[in-house]
């Protein structure tokens, strides 16, 4: 049965964040709030609890999933990123945009796409995400929270424990989140390739 976590979108009680971040570090996926919609997260290096997040998604081995980091000194460990590229992390960050950049060794090969070793990396803003990922101590691999054969996310938290609750160990509920995806772009394209648009305004990075 997977634990329901009421928190304040702006000021969230640490407690409740410290006993979600317990579920994480136990192998658990968790449902949480973003500035773009509700994801799945999990810990980066936990296979057993990656399948499960890919699972319920309807996910195979080529979907891109992505970090969430809580600022660009993370991001650094886990993507090659050149001196253009940083540029426009650093315009596009915190925000509702996801960057497609080359994986670095710290990424394990089963969660980076496998024929192009790919991540997406993105720092959110949303202060219950950014700190439960804090109380965490490390990035949180990620996805949107669309259930297989729909095309919305998934927005209401007590509905998504509904249609979850035995699949996933925990809710963070901090409200409605806009039902707008991110807007993802290729960082490793020359020119950059915008892949999605979505929430985050492309004119932002001049694109």
């Amino acid at each position: 049965m997977a634990q329901y976590f009421s928190v304040h979108p702006a000021n969230p009680q640490p407690r409740l964040l410290k006993q979600a971040a317990g579920l994480l570090q136990q192998g658990g996926v968790l449902a949480v709030p973003t500035d773009s919609s509700y994801a799945l997260v999990c810990q980066l290096d936990d296979k057993a609890a990656v399948d499960t997040l890919r699972r319920i998604r309807g996910l195979d081995d080529k979907q891109l999933l992505s970090l969430i980091c809580r600022d660009l000194s993370e991001l650094s460990n886990y993507a090659r990123v050149d001196n253009a590229q940083y540029r426009l992390l650093k315009l596009g960050t915190p925000g509702p945009f996801t960057f497609v950049l080359e994986a670095s060794k710290e990424v394990p090969r089963r969660v980076s796409h496998p024929q192009r070793k790919t991540i997406g990396l993105r720092v959110p803003e949303h202060q219950v995400l950014l700190d439960l990922i804090e109380m965490h101590g490390a990035p949180l691999l990620a996805t949107t929270l669309i259930l297989p054969g729909e095309t919305e996310p998934l927005n209401d938290p007590e509905t998504i424990r509904d249609q979850l609750e035995r699949q996933i160990a925990g809710v963070i509920d901090a409200g409605a989140c806009p039902l707008e995806p991110t807007t993802v772009v290729d960082l490793t394209d020359s020119p950059p390739e915008i892949l999605r648009r979505g929430r985050g305004d492309p004119a932002i990075l001049g694109l």
